[in-house]
């Protein structure tokens, strides 16, 4: 990771992709990676750090067991956005208290599933959180914009869980 110019690092967040449909990045969080861990299988954390900006989420189900499914509705909170509401689902593959978090995402192309793999690292400033998604599509990746999705996405979420 880079320091922040202003001297920040708690906010900065390290992207990548690579040619295998794959995105990293990463981000220090000032939290314990108990609380990180909790807000990643919280429906009421859920529902504040999962949408992107200008939806807000209907957090359906959260069986935060390896095994247990997902779903999450992102609903549009305006008219002109409605055609962009989509269903975020999946399965929990492991779950490591306070550690790691590894779920395959359904697509909703037919058998084609994105695995997310969320890494928690005890620092000095908190937890570092690196995320690793692999298998997404190459037209999803640029039309929706994963990676400047997940960075906002990461930011949510050190705002729901920072002290």
């Amino acid at each position: 990771m880079t320091d922040d110019p202003n001297g920040d690092d708690a906010a900065m967040t390290e992207n990548t992709a690579d040619e295998e449909r794959s995105i990293t990045m990463s981000r220090v969080i000032e939290a314990p990676s108990e609380r990180v861990y909790e807000a990643f299988l919280t429906p009421e954390d859920i529902a504040v750090w999962a949408p992107p900006d200008g939806f807000r989420a209907d957090v359906q189900e959260v069986e935060s067991e390896e095994g247990g499914s997902f779903r999450v509705e992102n609903n549009a909170e305006t008219e002109e956005m409605e055609q962009y509401s989509h269903t975020f689902q999946g399965t929990y593959q492991e779950l490591k208290p306070d550690e790691k978090i590894v779920w395959t995402e359904d697509t909703g192309e037919g058998d084609d599933h994105s695995t997310v793999t969320v890494t928690l690292d005890t620092v000095a400033d908190g937890t570092e959180v690196t995320l690793r998604l692999d298998g997404i599509s190459k037209d999803v990746a640029e039309e929706y914009g994963v990676a400047e999705a997940w960075e906002g996405t990461l930011e949510k979420l050190a705002g729901q869980v920072e002290d």
